[in-house]
């Protein structure tokens, strides 16, 4: 039993280092639904278009917007400490029906209501 619980636990080290690396994210070794068969839910839109089960995140053209808005106060002489903390307000939701639908799941109507977008 401790040599399974070990295995958990290096996996999920392993896991967290190579999430980081752009190797990891440049050879698309990211589709865990496609090896292991695992359901999971990515912080990126590209994630869910690339093959992940769901994406919920923030909207990264929003995140650029707000950051040129804090890149053009600052050039305009804005000192950063007296700029206020923003936080994105929009965020959307994506399901791909693909994988779930490889992965043997069935998807509440109620969520698909609520995707921002549904890849099928």
């Amino acid at each position: 039993m401790s040599s399974m619980l070990w295995r958990a636990n290096l996996t999920a080290v392993c896991l967290s280092f190579r999430t980081h690396s752009p190797r990891f994210i440049a050879t698309k070794s990211w589709l865990w639904p496609d090896y292991h068969r695992l359901p999971a839910v990515y912080p990126l839109r590209f994630f869910a278009t690339g093959g992940g089960l769901m994406a919920y995140g923030a909207d990264l053209v929003e995140l650029l917007r707000l950051s040129a808005s804090y890149v053009d106060r600052i050039l305009r002489g804005a000192r950063p400490s007296d700029l206020p903390v923003q936080s994105s307000t929009k965020f959307e939701l994506i399901i791909n029906l693909k994988t779930a639908k490889a992965l043997g799941l069935d998807v509440p109507a109620t969520l698909l209501a609520r995707a921002d977008e549904v890849i099928e």
